[in-house]
C-alpha cells in the first residue's frame, strides 16, 4: 500500500479506552490512532478529513493536558445538522477517534461503557464543534479556518480537467500531488497556528 509520506509524519492520537481494557482488546486500554486511520475510514485524504483529525487531537489535548484522554469519555456537539455540508464526514472521523455516537453505538454493560447519545447536531454554540468531558464538564469549542491555507493556483483548472475527463495521466497525477500537498501544509505547517485551528474554552 503506497500513500504520501507525510501521512506518517502527522502526530498520532493516543487514548485510553476503558471498554477495550475491560474486554482485553488492548493492554491497559491504550489505543493509538494515526492520520492514516482517518484516511482509511473516509476513503480519501482531504483538508476536511485532516481538520477533523487535528481538531480532535487539539481539543483532547486542551481537555486532558498531559493525561491520556479517555475514549468514550467525551461528548461532541456540532452546530450544523448531520447532513449539512461536510458535517457528516467530520463526525465520522471524530466518532472513530473518540467513540462518540448518536443512538447507534455500544449500549454498555451494567450501565458502564455506553457510547450512545454522546454525539449531537444542531447545537446552539458559537463554533462548529464543542468537546465536553463527561466526568468534569470541562468543554472547549473548536473550528478550523481552512480557507486561510490556499490551494496552489494550478489546482482548480486541473481539477476541472480531471472531472471532465480531459486531463492527461500526468495532469491527473499532478492534481493529486497538489491536493495532498495542501493537506500536508494544513497539518504540518499550520497545525499549531491558532488562526487556522481555533480551540478555546467554552463559555
Amino acid at each position: 500500500m503506497h500513500y504520501p509520506e507525510f501521512f506518517d509524519a502527522v502526530p498520532r492520537i493516543r487514548l485510553r479506552d476503558p471498554l477495550a481494557e475491560f474486554l482485553g482488546a488492548f493492554e491497559g486500554g491504550v489505543i493509538e490512532y494515526a492520520y492514516l486511520d482517518a484516511v482509511r475510514l473516509a476513503g480519501h485524504s482531504c483538508p476536511t478529513v485532516a481538520s477533523a483529525y487535528w481538531l480532535t487531537r487539539q481539543a483532547l489535548r486542551a481537555l486532558y493536558g498531559d493525561a491520556l484522554p479517555e475514549r468514550g469519555g467525551v461528548r461532541v456537539a456540532f452546530c450544523e445538522p448531520a447532513t449539512a455540508g461536510v458535517t457528516g464526514v467530520i463526525a465520522n472521523v471524530v466518532s472513530l477517534l473518540t467513540g462518540v455516537t448518536t443512538d447507534t453505538g455500544f449500549k454498555g454493560l451494567a450501565g458502564r461503557f455506553d457510547r450512545r447519545n454522546l454525539l449531537a447536531f444542531d447545537a446552539h454554540q458559537p463554533l462548529d464543534l464543542r468537546f465536553t468531558r463527561v466526568d468534569t464538564g470541562a468543554a472547549v469549542d473548536a473550528v478550523a479556518h481552512l480557507r486561510q491555507v490556499p490551494a496552489d493556483p494550478q489546482m482548480a483548472p486541473l481539477m476541472q480537467a480531471c472531472i471532465k475527463g480531459e486531463a492527461s495521466a500526468d495532469e491527473a497525477r499532478h492534481f493529486g500531488q497538489l491536493w495532498q500537498d495542501r493537506v500536508r501544509r494544513v497539518l504540518l505547517e499550520h497545525g499549531d497556528d491558532p488562526q487556522i485551528f481555533v480551540i478555546r474554552p467554552a463559555a
